[in-house]
């Protein structure tokens, strides 16, 4: 099959540190090309991929403080995409809502993987486009109300053999935090989550320009390098040990998390997660099994002190069972199949003797 897979250009494929939707991206293309397909990946300059790399400007965006309209990169990747539209079987799309105005001018089918939440304003969007076919990564993630063309919900996976197992916490103990230091990842709330249970509180993660504010003044005075300790932005090897080394990874978020990719990544090195119950948590942490749901800050303070009771060994085992790189494959493989079939169906009804070459190379 002859797939583009399209990332956004803020951030590298793989990810140099944090960059979940491009971390995904990443294991889903260069398994895709390990089993035989034919993949244009449409990314940064600077990706790292198994497929055709092909790119509209050198570096990630986030990287290059010459570039002061982002959104002319964007036109100019869609640009690029979709020119080249009867090139591809399927469009793969992992930037939200920006693809859906494309997709509608050419044959050539586009899926839509939902990263992101919904808002007001790019809504007014996916309602012009509902008939597409999109993928959430949760079923919390969905909005009905919006009568969107779902054809999968299917999960994040990440390759489990790059996780180091842990399968005793380090000493002293301590529980680790990993995300982006804003509101919405609850940083505040595991701060002070680590001084109610009196536990050390390692944290990682990159500060966006937006969350600057709330950094310096809601964070950065809580940080005492003895109980509160902040470690900068993090890569693989130092989340991978961060979070592998804890008691427990906390991830109290105040908002609908679509999915969460560091709570996978924290079972895969054998911590439990403790969790706020919102958004996707209930469909990723088996309660009482690989970690806890709570919705409070008091219930996390009383989760801390029953997490060493679980199984650091079943917390990797279940992620090997739900969210590895072959099951994520698999279900987007099959995602795939489905639109192709239905497209040529629809093809055969309205021209019954047609056959494209389009229709004899979806089986490859």
């Amino acid at each position: 099959m002859r797939i583009a897979q399209v990332a956004p250009l803020w951030e590298r494929v793989p990810p140099p540190a944090y960059g979940g939707t491009e971390l995904v991206v990443a294991l889903l293309t260069d398994e895709l090309v390990k089993r035989g397909h034919e993949v244009t990946l449409f990314a940064s300059g600077d990706s790292i991929t198994l497929a055709k790399l092909e790119s509209v400007h050198p570096r990630a965006l986030r990287l290059d403080k010459t570039v002061k309209e982002h959104g002319v990169y964007d036109m100019l990747n869609f640009g690029r995409v979709y020119e080249r539209a009867n090139e591809f079987d399927i469009i793969h799309s992992h930037v939200g809502c920006i693809a859906l105005t494309y997709a509608n001018l050419v044959e050539t089918p586009t899926i839509h993987t939902l990263h992101g939440i919904f808002t007001p304003d790019n809504e007014k969007v996916f309602k012009y486009a509902k008939n597409q076919p999109y993928v959430s990564i949760s079923d919390a993630q969905r909005e009905q109300r919006l009568g969107l063309n779902y054809v999968a919900t299917i999960y994040n996976g990440i390759d489990v053999r790059s996780y180091k197992f842990y399968p005793q916490p380090d000493e002293p103990p301590y529980l680790a935090f990993l995300g982006r230091i804003s509101p919405e990842k609850g940083t505040h709330l595991a701060i002070e989550i680590a001084k109610q249970a009196g536990w050390r509180l390692k944290m990682a993660g990159k500060v966006d320009v937006v969350d600057v504010e709330y950094f310096e003044k809601e964070i950065k005075p809580l940080i005492d390098g003895q109980q509160i300790e902040y470690l900068g932005e993090a890569n693989h090897r130092q989340k991978n040990a961060l979070m592998g080394g804890a008691v427990a990874t906390l991830f109290p978020i105040t908002w609908r998390e679509p999915f969460g990719l560091v709570m996978v990544e924290s079972m895969a090195s054998g911590t439990p997660v403790i969790a706020m119950n919102l958004g996707s948590t209930k469909e990723v942490i088996a309660h009482g099994k690989t970690g806890f749901l709570c919705n409070s800050v008091e219930e996390c303070v009383s989760a801390v002190s029953k997490v060493a009771e679980l199984d650091r060994f079943a917390c990797r085992e279940y992620v090997w069972n739900c969210f590895s790189i072959q099951n994520m494959a698999d279900g987007y493989e099959a995602a795939y199949y489905k639109i192709l079939a239905e497209q040529f169906a629809l093809s055969n009804a309205h021209f019954p003797n047609l056959v494209t070459s389009s229709n004899k190379s979806i089986s490859g």
